[in-house]
């Protein structure tokens, strides 16, 4: 049975790590992804709960979107909360994979503000 994934896929970092992770032009993970051995990602739809169960205690995240195609054959697929597929990357994440990078934050309301063009 085959099942057509989504073309982006995204990851939560904290800014700083993000900063860094960009001078030295990889991203390794984070300490639970390198526990884990993959780096975690979500799909647009699974964002909401990743920040609600991941991110509680944050305010602000750098959203990064990469494209499965430059990934080549380093994620896969695998289940996970819900019984959900979400794509775990086994390989560091290079610089040049990324094809955007936005801030996000909590509305006034304690929300968190997700760029609407992600779910289109």
């Amino acid at each position: 049975m085959s099942r057509d994934f989504p073309h982006l896929i995204y990851r939560l970092v904290e800014p700083d790590c993000w900063a860094e992770a960009m001078r030295n032009g990889v991203y390794k993970g984070a300490e639970h992804d390198l526990r884990d051995g993959f780096i975690h990602f979500s799909t647009a739809e699974q964002l909401p709960g990743t920040l609600d169960k991941h991110y509680a205690n944050f305010d602000r995240l750098a959203l990064v979107e990469v494209a499965l195609s430059d990934l080549d054959d380093a994620v896969k697929w695998e289940k996970s909360r819900g019984d959900d597929l979400f794509p775990h990357l086994y390989a560091d994440l290079p610089m040049l994979a990324v094809s955007s990078l936005r801030l996000i934050r909590r509305s006034d309301d304690g929300s968190w503000t997700l760029p609407s063009e992600i779910f289109e």
